[in-house]
């Protein structure tokens, strides 16, 4: 049964894409529907869901409700918090506590953070049912994608999907990431057929803590699948580049195993043995194939040329990920890139509505029935959410002003109340009544010599400034992190560049020294100084507080080798983002041993005094 729905255009006003393929995507889609056509009465409804079933939690009776499930007196006697305002409750569930402390339903386990955002890995309380609420939003992914995407009930995935290890708390409950979780719940292992999600990853591999043999196998069965494979995937953009990278490396490999029809012997896991076992087969003629697209040396366009029906690719490249596109249409020959949903290890979100748009495009449609959202207003002013701010200032979902930004607070079901998350979004427009957000950065600030503030985003802007006087060079900025060097006075900024050399020819090395004959990269320092804030410029103009910017030059591969380090410390691999600012000194030697060159701003930026409020 065809059933007309209603998604957003590009331009943000709602208009008719198509009908639904069948009945089961008309109801999803009808659901959505539901839900953000009056968003406020589905918050006021699940807020009082939560408050009525968390009533006797010691946290909420501390701060005497007493029943009260009305959103004025909840925002009234509840304060917002952080995780370090939380942590003493935490570390008391964590050590064995069972009694009703921030949740009246049991908590089941705790989510871990990915460790890389700041500091140490954060342990988010979670209880059973989440699995159903994070089940239901995965549910609403693909009925959205068949209205842009038509055809794919006839193809599987491939999505190179990771568990990590998991630990246990002193008191007993396991900690894990929230993927892992998800991946090794009954909701995914016994997940019914669907044509629509079918992929070419045994569920074996994707369950496999062992990184080398989970990747191994997943790329073997996708190019044994290769003809059958119409989306590319992984969480992260940075996932399915080291995805490329192991395929760089380990083709010759994986030729011999599809010519002989025989699995290494360095995949020794049983249950990854058996399922790959279904699908070897010799056939020397794909070996031959693949040899002979992976000996050249030439991986522009490779995602294409061995997967050659991919549609698109499914991965995040919002945030701190957006830096990777330009390295993905290098490899995928330019295919579409849909960021389908928005979650984190404290809440599944919203997602996507319209995920073929432009990645600079998107925008997320909060789900009014994950949780229950406020909004904490994020000044102009260059002040951080929430500081010094009066918290009366928090709007709902349903009160948030288009263009204007705002740092997530979230409650939920599994007891966390007016949860500061630490994003930073820009309503962006509507679907229907719900808002829809563009993910700008997260709030923390990464560099800092004296008064000066740079944060994620606008590093970024810098770096892409900077980059583009590569190009001449066909060359581009791979990978990147920073550092607040203060060794020496005045102290300094230190950026380390990977540089990807797009002629097959070259080497990474090889282009930094051409670069450097042409002092290129000494302009590139003084870019990036040019396109940060009228603070740092000051700072270096003015005052002579801090030193000329740095680039580092670090040798191919070092990023993965700084990944690697941080997993075997316990971050996850399918979490795994690189940190955008290093202060940990095991990692700067890390960095510093792999550095090639090293070049600094030949000059003062540009900066003349203004007054508030003007550039």
């Amino acid at each position: 049964m065809a059933v007309e729905t209603v998604v957003p255009a590009t331009n943000g006003i709602a208009a008719k894409v198509g009908p639904a393929t069948h009945e089961k995507d008309a109801e999803k889609l009808r659901f959505i529907e539901e839900m953000t056509a009056n968003p406020d009465a589905v918050q006021e409804k699940v807020l009082a869901e939560i408050l009525t079933r968390n009533a006797e939690t010691e946290y909420l009776r501390r701060y005497g409700l007493g029943g009260a499930t009305d959103r004025l007196t909840f925002k009234a006697k509840v304060p917002v918090v952080t995780y370090e305002d939380l942590q003493p409750e935490i570390q008391r569930i964590a050590n064995g506590d069972r009694s009703a402390i921030l949740s009246a339903h049991p908590i089941s386990e705790f989510l871990t953070s990915s460790g890389t955002s700041a500091g140490e890995r954060k342990l988010m309380p979670t209880i059973k049912e989440e699995l159903d609420r994070r089940q239901l939003l995965y549910s609403l992914l693909m009925p959205v994608m068949n209205l842009y995407v038509p055809g794919l009930d006839k193809g599987k995935g491939l999505y190179f999907l990771f568990v990590k290890s998991e630990t246990n708390t002193p008191g007993g409950l396991t900690a894990r990431p929230v993927l892992t979780s998800y991946y090794k719940s009954e909701h995914f292992k016994s997940r019914p057929y669907d044509p629509y999600n079918v992929y070419t990853s045994p569920t074996a591999a994707i369950l496999c803590a062992d990184a080398f043999q989970s990747m191994y196998a997943q790329m073997l069965c996708g190019l044994l699948q290769r003809l059958d494979v119409l989306r590319v995937g992984a969480v992260f953009a940075s996932g399915l580049l080291r995805a490329i990278r192991f395929l760089q490396l380990h083709w010759k490999e994986l030729s011999q195993d599809i010519a002989a029809g025989t699995l290494t012997a360095k995949v020794t896991d049983p249950s990854i043995r058996g399922a790959v076992a279904e699908l070897l087969r010799p056939d020397p003629e794909l070996a031959r194939f693949v040899a002979a697209e992976c000996s050249e040396g030439e991986w522009a366009g490779i995602i294409t040329r061995i997967w050659p029906n991919t549609k698109y690719l499914d991965v995040i490249v919002t945030g701190a990920m957006a830096q990777y596109i330009p390295t993905l249409e290098y490899y995928s020959g330019g295919l579409p890139m849909a960021c389908t949903m928005y979650a984190s290890s404290e809440c599944y979100f919203g997602l996507n509505l319209n995920p073929m748009c432009d990645p600079s495009e998107v925008s997320y449609t909060i789900m009014p029935n994950m949780a229950y959202f406020e909004f904490l207003p994020h000044g102009g002013d260059g002040r951080h959410p929430g500081e010094g701010v009066d918290t009366a200032q928090l709007v709902d979902l349903a009160d948030v002003e288009v263009g204007k930004e705002y740092e997530l607070v979230i409650t939920t079901y599994a007891g966390l109340n007016r949860y500061r998350v630490g994003d930073v979004l820009r309503v962006t427009g509507f679907h229907n009544a719900a808002p829809q957000f563009r993910f700008v950065r997260r709030k923390n600030v990464l560099l800092s010599i004296e008064s000066d503030k740079t944060d994620e985003a606008e590093l970024q802007k810098a770096v892409e400034s900077a980059s583009a006087l590569l190009r001449p060079y066909n060359a581009s900025v791979v990978e990147y992190t920073s550092h607040a060097d203060t060794k020496a006075i005045p102290g300094h900024y230190v950026i380390y560049w990977e540089l990807l050399a797009k002629d097959s020819s070259s080497s990474a090395a090889a282009a930094a020294a051409a670069l450097a004959r042409d002092a290129v990269m000494e302009r590139c320092c003084l870019a990036m100084e040019e396109a940060l804030n009228s603070v740092y410029r000051q700072s270096r103009v003015a005052d002579g507080s801090i030193g000329p910017l740095e680039i580092r030059v670090v040798r191919g591969g070092t990023f993965e080798e700084l990944m690697d380090y941080a997993i075997s410390r316990g971050a996850s691999i399918n979490q795994y983002k690189v940190p955008r600012c290093v202060n940990f000194p095991p990692i700067l030697e890390l960095l510093d041993s792999r550095v090639v060159s090293a070049h600094f701003s030949p000059a003062l930026p540009k900066w003349i005094p203004h007054f508030p409020g003007r550039n």
